[in-house]
Formats: C-alpha cells, sequence, structure tokens
C-alpha cells in the first residue's frame, strides 16, 4: 500500500524536496502525476525538435504535428487515408488533420496517391521531394539527436519503455471515455 503524503508533507524519497500535489494524494499518485508532467515536456520538446528539424531540411516552418503526419504518410512507402493517419498518431481530430495535409500538399511534400484499388476514399503518398526531405530529415536526426541520445539511452531497454508508454496510452483512452460519459454541461 503506498504511503499518503500528508498536505505540506516531505516525501522522504524526494530528498527534501516537497512532491505534494493537488492531483495526488499519496506516493504513487505522486509517482504518476510526476511521470505526466514529465510527459507534457516531453511532448512539448519533441514537438519542438520535429518542427525544427524539418525546418533545416525543407526551410518552410511546420508544426511537430506536421512533421508526424508526413513521416507517417512515409512509413512502410505505402498510401494511407486520413483515418489511418488518425489511427496511426492516435488522434481524432480530423478537421486539424486535414488541415496539416493541406499544408504539407501545397507544399509539395505529398501527393493524392493514384491507387485506385482502395476502398478508403483519398489517401497519400510522399513526392519526390518529400522523400528528399524525410531522407535529409532521417541524416540530421542521425547526427543531431541520435548522437546525444546514444549515451544517455545505453543500457535501457527502449522496447520495453516503449511498450510501457503505449500501454499507458491505452489506459489514457480509456479513462477519456469514461470522463466523457460524465461530461458537465456547459452553464
Amino acid at each position: 500500500m503506498a504511503k499518503p503524503i500528508k498536505q505540506g508533507a516531505r516525501s522522504e524519497s524526494s530528498a527534501g524536496l516537497d512532491k505534494h500535489w493537488h492531483l495526488a494524494t499519496d506516493e504513487s499518485e505522486v509517482g504518476i502525476t510526476e511521470l505526466e508532467f514529465s510527459i507534457i515536456r516531453v511532448s512539448a520538446a519533441f514537438e519542438r525538435w520535429q518542427s525544427d528539424c524539418l525546418a533545416c531540411c525543407h526551410g518552410q516552418s511546420f508544426s511537430g504535428s506536421d512533421t508526424a503526419v508526413l513521416h507517417v504518410i512515409r512509413m512502410h512507402d505505402r498510401p494511407k487515408s486520413i483515418s489511418e493517419i488518425g489511427r496511426l498518431l492516435k488522434r481524432d481530430d480530423q478537421s486539424n488533420l486535414q488541415y496539416g495535409i493541406r499544408k504539407l500538399f501545397k507544399a509539395g511534400l505529398i501527393e493524392k496517391a493514384t491507387d485506385t484499388r482502395s476502398k478508403k476514399g483519398v489517401t497519400y503518398t510522399v513526392s519526390e521531394l518529400g522523400r528528399e526531405v524525410t531522407d535529409k530529415y532521417a541524416i540530421f536526426r542521425n547526427e543531431l539527436l541520435l548522437s546525444l541520445t546514444n549515451t544517455v539511452t545505453q543500457g535501457m531497454d527502449l522496447e520495453a519503455i516503449s511498450k510501457v508508454l503505449n500501454l499507458m496510452s491505452g489506459l489514457y483512452d480509456q479513462a477519456s471515455c469514461v470522463a466523457a460519459t460524465h461530461r458537465v454541461p456547459l452553464r
């Protein structure tokens, strides 16, 4: 059983830091809350990294989300529909995805696929320019990021960490579904 943390009390394992949160009442909850705020910070830094790295390769400014869409479209070099892109990125904001796809299309990085066998409607694939840019992105990623991560991640089981994060993603989805059924009406 997790030890309760009293209001204003200091956690013994935190080297004197007050780890009390309004979201946490015991050490287990503090751990989850700290993980959540770490995810928020990593997510923001990752979005910035994706945007800046793509700008090095293309010159035009795109968001980290747009960059992720571009890489998902390139994934396995096969056309993808908007719904498939959304599913792979665990996004349900179709209008934002469509906006990002329009930006990538207008920039010449993606094009509509000519696969007439698709039953999913319009699908997208990377263009020649998109292929050049994503190849360049991979080179910059290797030089700028992976060279830094090699020493930090040495000895870590990144596959196990990925599995835990994917499981957490499913837990958040489930909790979100339950929360949606209890949504308070606007006043």
